[in-house]
């Protein structure tokens, strides 16, 4: 399969995993909103901090195996390959035990300290639901490694489609339990149902479509320590989202109560639906990217990071200039004109958009050559003075302050990331702009081949 076959397909099977992702908040968010109340929402929110910092972790450890088992599978040395699988399956499952003995120890602390009776969803709901939302995170801790089967041969689209298909089954589930009338605990034991069901599907998939006939995998402490090592990078990964993420919705917690919580969070979803777009953009060229580097075509990969770079951008600058023309009127509609947003806080956010775009997209590059380890370090740092700096200025200007304090987030991450991204990859800054015009007559020419194609 070319290069730009696989890149499309990447494309189209992001474009339907974004869309109902989309669809997901459209759908739910009013939903909860209409039938919980600001408030009751907001305090969802708050009590699902919990369980959302194991959404975006897999302890690091599924990350590095996933990436090092694409690598040496690229560049055919599949008893390597063989070797990280088995490795790898060892070490995800000792990290789920150790999250498991993680989840008792937060509910047990949090029962003693009486923090699920501050919130007016009652304690044995809200410790039943937490229990529930924690171990599905868990479980999809294999997702990574198998995710990686797909992407070594090139089907990282055909994986991206079934995960799709988990989603929907989920937010079928979500709303026939709701509807039901089960409330947050039957919500999040269908959550758990479908994450478990999921994970057996696609294992049995991912591993049909790989060829490891006649490699036994051994587990080497050399892989061991590999895995340990990178696993620690891919670990601070998920502690900058965590602090970042969660960290700004306390802060408004504490600082502003329960409602602003929900003017936020939907505020921050409604401008991070731009993200959803040069998303699928680094979701499409990253695997490609990573096979290439893989074999050794640095200049494929220097070419396909130069224009995930530019389409990012322009995508940016289009979901920017649709935001500021109709995007309150689209969030009036969306919330039912339940919140108020101060028009500063929405102009400031949207700016966001911009500088986010660079530093998202070439983030990417340390997971395709495996070396996570200096942005997982600027980016907590990073992410913690942004927090901070969010506490601070809530006092003085309310939610305009803490947005002012998470734009300064990306504006940080545009300056130290965008020049490390390129070091990575043997270039210089500068070069995201000389190669501009070769980059698009590149693009001019595999678009006219394609319409060649089909005609």
């Amino acid at each position: 399969m070319s290069i730009t076959k696989s890149i499309a397909q990447n494309g189209l099977a992001l474009v339907v995993q974004k869309i109902l992702r989309v669809l997901d908040q459209i759908l739910l968010i009013p939903f909860f909103l209409t039938q919980w109340g600001a408030e009751y929402y907001g305090e969802w929110l708050t009590l699902s901090i919990i369980p959302s910092i194991l959404a975006f972790s897999d302890l690091g450890f599924g990350s590095a195996v996933s990436n090092g088992f694409t690598l040496a599978y690229a560049r055919g040395d599949k008893q390597s390959a063989a070797n990280l699988r088995r490795s790898g399956l060892v070490i995800i499952t000792c990290s789920i035990v150790l999250g498991a003995l993680l989840t008792v120890g937060v509910i047990a602390v949090g029962s003693v300290m009486g923090l699920f009776e501050k919130s007016l969803i009652d304690a044995y709901s809200a410790m039943l639901a937490v229990s529930f939302m924690m171990t599905s995170r868990l479980i999809s801790f294999y997702n990574q490694l198998i995710e990686g089967f797909f992407r070594s041969v090139r089907k990282a689209a055909f994986g991206s489609l079934l995960g799709s298909g988990s989603h929907i089954m989920g937010l079928i589930a979500g709303f026939g339990v709701l509807m039901a009338g089960c409330g947050i605990v039957g919500y999040a034991l269908s959550q758990l149902i479908v994450s478990v069901a999921f994970v057996i599907v696609y294992y049995i998939i991912g591993s049909m479509q790989i060829d490891l006939r006649g490699f036994h995998g051994r587990i080497l402490k050399s892989d061991v320590r590999m895995i340990t090592s990178k696993g620690i990078g891919y670990l601070m990964l998920p502690v900058w989202q965590t602090i970042y993420f969660q960290g700004g919705t306390f802060v408004v917690r504490i600082v502003l109560g329960a409602e602003a919580v929900a003017v936020f969070n939907t505020v921050r979803t409604v401008v991070r639906s731009v993200n959803q777009l040069y998303s699928m953009i680094c979701g499409s060229f990253f695997p490609d990217m990573q096979v290439e580097y893989g074999i050794g075509n640095m200049n494929t990969v220097r070419r396909l990071f130069r224009v995930s770079v530019e389409i990012s951008f322009v995508l940016a600058l289009a979901g920017t200039f649709c935001l500021l023309l109709f995007g309150k009127h689209i969030y009036e509609w969306w919330t039912r004109s339940i919140l108020s947003v101060p028009d500063d806080m929405w102009n400031i956010f949207i700016f966001s958009i911009l500088v986010n775009a660079v530093w998202w997209t070439v983030s990417g590059i340390n997971k395709v050559v495996n070396k996570p380890k200096y942005f997982a370090i600027v980016s907590t740092v990073c992410a913690v003075l942004s927090v901070a700096l969010s506490y601070a200025l809530s006092h003085i200007y309310g939610l305009v302050g803490v947005v002012i304090g998470a734009v300064a987030f990306d504006v940080a991450m545009t300056i130290v990331i965008l020049p490390d991204s390129c070091h990575l990859l043997g270039m210089r800054v500068r070069d995201l702009f000389v190669h501009i015009p070769e980059d698009a007559a590149f693009l001019r020419d595999k678009l006219r081949r394609i319409m060649e194609r089909r005609k």
